[in-house]
Order: structure tokens, then C-alpha cells, then sequence
């Protein structure tokens, strides 16, 4: 059955919103609960994310395809795999999804509902980091989509858990989580000066885990 665009984009949209309430509530509960301890705490996040990441690509995927991501649906757009125009109706579902889950977030805890987010993640390695980050991210779910296409939820949610702490700036792979993780002055949060070089290193990383992909595994035979 054929499922209508905007199904999908609500799916999107949903898939968004819970994801990035996850992220940014979790944080919230778990730096409270970890009393200054940041290790505790990101591993309680890495939980939750990881966790909740299986969870609606597996619901989801039969819908829209659960990408959750502009960098993901930026990639698969020129893969052809979905029209442009869907593609941008995807990625404006995305990011107010992951904005509006950072609001929900902020109400579950009675904290300000609209913040800005002060938590300082500047530098070269930040960024490095994220486009490595989303790199990893983008070729496992190219790769693992051809190889076994219902390994794809676990592969995602594996590959950002070792990404919180294998990177320095703890994994946010997702354009629209950042976003949303820039209006949240909480553990989750990043600067908005910081959060456009994370943007911008997380699209080249998706480009070139797609040029990756294409060589590792084309779709045309060579010979």
C-alpha cells in the first residue's frame, strides 16, 4: 500500500519530535540524577537515545522511512531515492519536530520553555568530530539498508551510543537535533555560534559517506 506524503511527513514529524525529547529531556533527568557527574550522566543519555532510536525506526520506517534526519534525507535525495520536493517537506518536519520536542522537553521538567542554549562546544574538533560522527552514521545506514535492511534500527542506534563517546562532541550526527539542542540551555545544549559548524561539518560528512558508500558498493557492476 502506498503511503500518502503527508502520512509520511507527519511521521517524520512525530519520529522528531519523540527523538529529540528523548535526547534533551534525558539529559535534563540525568544531570540532575547524576549530581555533577558528567560520565553518569551521558551514559544515562546514551541509554535513553540509543533506546528510543531502535524503537521508532523500527515503528516508523514502514511509513516514511524514518530518517529523523536532513542529513539523511539530504543524501538519499541525491540518491534519488525520494523527490526533492518530498525531501524538503521531510527536512522542515524534521526540524520542527525536534523543535517542538525540545519544548515538550523543557514543560516535563517545568523549566522555561524557550531557551538559548550557553553550553560552549566551540573549536575545531567539535566540529571535526560531528562531521566524522555523521560520516559514521550516513555509511552504516547505506551500507547496512543493502546488506540487511532490518539490521538498519539497531545499526543507527549502536553507531550514535559508540558516537557519544568516541567523539568530542558527543555524536550529534542530526542538523534538526542541533537545532532543537540549540534552544535548550540544558546538558543536551549547544551553542547556537557553535551549532552552525557543527550544521555544516554534519552535511559534509553525510556527502562524503555517500561517496563512500557509492564506491564501496555500487550500484552497477564495474566489469
Amino acid at each position: 500500500m502506498t503511503v500518502t506524503l503527508d502520512r509520511r511527513v507527519a511521521a517524520e514529524a512525530l519520529g522528531s519530535l519523540i527523538l529529540s525529547g528523548v535526547v534533551i529531556g534525558s539529559g535534563i533527568l540525568a544531570s540532575r540524577l547524576a549530581d555533577g557527574n558528567d560520565a553518569v550522566a551521558l551514559l544515562a543519555n546514551t541509554g535513553a537515545t540509543a533506546a528510543i532510536l531502535f524503537v521508532l525506526i523500527t515503528a516508523l520506517a514502514p511509513i516514511s522511512g524514518a530518517h529523523f534526519n536532513p542529513a539523511v534525507t539530504f543524501v538519499i535525495a541525491l540518491q534519488r531515492q525520494i523527490a526533492p520536493l518530498h525531501a524538503a517537506a521531510y527536512i522542515l518536519a524534521q526540524i520542527a519536530g525536534c523543535w517542538a520536542g525540545a519544548i515538550v522537553a523543557h514543560a516535563m521538567f517545568a523549566l522555561p520553555l524557550l531557551q538559548v542554549s550557553t553550553h560552549d562546544r566551540s573549536g575545531l574538533s567539535q566540529a571535526l568530530s560531528e562531521g566524522v560522527a555523521t560520516f559514521a552514521l550516513v555509511l552504516a545506514i547505506l551500507l547496512v539498508s543493502r546488506a540487511r535492511a532490518s539490521a538498519v534500527p539497531a545499526a543507527v542506534a549502536l553507531t550514535i551510543a559508540a558516537g557519544y563517546w568516541w567523539t568530542a562532541s558527543t555524536s550529534f550526527a542530526n542538523p534538526a537535533i542541533t537545532i532543537a539542542r540549540a534552544f535548550s540551555d540544558t546538558f543536551a545544549g549547544v551553542r547556537p555560534a557553535d551549532a552552525l559548524g557543527f550544521i555544516l561539518a554534519q552535511f559534509i560528512g553525510a556527502l562524503l559517506a555517500s561517496a563512500v558508500s557509492s564506491y564501496l558498493m555500487p550500484t552497477r557492476s564495474n566489469d
